[in-house]
């Protein structure tokens, strides 16, 4: 059913949900954008499923976006820039709202996008070796769809530290930032997320749907508004010569016009 994800499920009620573009370090496709949206919506209202763990395949978490889907979009008229951002935006929304819990398994590392990935996430456990960071700005772009979902998790002050920067960060960072709720050897990363899920299989579950959209509605709010102030955001950022500059630079493996050398 699904090319870029796979999604299993045990006895217990507990779903895996696996980005699966290991040769693409599962960097976020049009498709995966779309699969994962798909699977959002089916895993939350699949009565049978208890807790929803996002996992990766390969070495690494998430590379963010893929870069091949942004070169399409400078390629493309702003309506249709707009739509792709929006269905960027529709997963991540999808997946926050998803009325189970969800617990992010962050084994490898997590760039861009990947960050809104573990920050959408009701608690993500790191492994101590993992590197993270917001690294659009590099591009020159700006981590737009997925600011909402950061800043809440981090807050704004924190944020600051970390969401213009492109600067990676290691796990215990993250810690401390309140985007990984903690961070293990690899070894144990199986047990923590073990951990995480054990209590919920003593909760009822509508009362964890309740509970999960209440925590949502008195957290900062992420409504259409919102979203679509980050969509155009995006869109106008995608318009600009520094993203034009820096996604070419990428492909041409160059350094872009404004980095200085040290």
């Amino acid at each position: 059913m699904f090319e870029t994800i796979s999604v299993a499920m045990d006895e217990r009620g507990v779903a895996t949900l696996t980005l699966d573009r290991a040769d693409k370090y599962n960097a976020m496709s049009a498709q995966m954008i779309s699969e994962l949206t798909q699977a959002a919506v089916q895993l939350g209202a699949d009565n049978s499923v208890r807790v929803v763990v996002l996992a990766a395949a390969g070495k690494t978490f998430c590379a963010g976006g893929d870069l091949g889907w942004m070169q399409d979009q400078m390629a493309a008229d702003p309506g249709t820039r707009f739509a792709e951002a929006r269905k960027l935006a529709a997963m991540l929304q999808a997946l926050n709202t998803m009325p189970k819990p969800l617990i992010g398994a962050v084994h490898g590392n997590a760039f861009g996008g990947g960050v809104g990935l573990a920050a959408v996430c009701d608690v993500a456990i790191g492994v101590e070796t993992v590197k993270m960071g917001l690294t659009e700005t590099r591009l020159g772009l700006i981590p737009a769809t997925i600011g909402p979902y950061v800043i809440a998790r981090m807050g704004e002050a924190k944020a600051r530290r970390v969401f213009m920067s492109a600067r990676l960060f290691d796990a215990a960072e993250a810690v401390a930032l309140g985007l990984l709720a903690k961070a293990v050897p690899a070894a144990d990363l199986k047990d923590a997320v073990e951990a995480e899920i054990q209590p919920y299989l003593s909760c009822a579950p509508g009362a964890v749907a309740s509970a999960k959209e209440l925590v949502r509605a008195l957290g900062p709010c992420i409504d259409d508004a919102v979203i679509d102030q980050t969509i155009q955001a995006l869109v106008e950022r995608w318009e600009t010569e520094e993203a034009r500059e820096g996604i070419g630079a990428f492909f041409q493996k160059r350094n872009p016009a404004w980095k200085t050398q040290v």
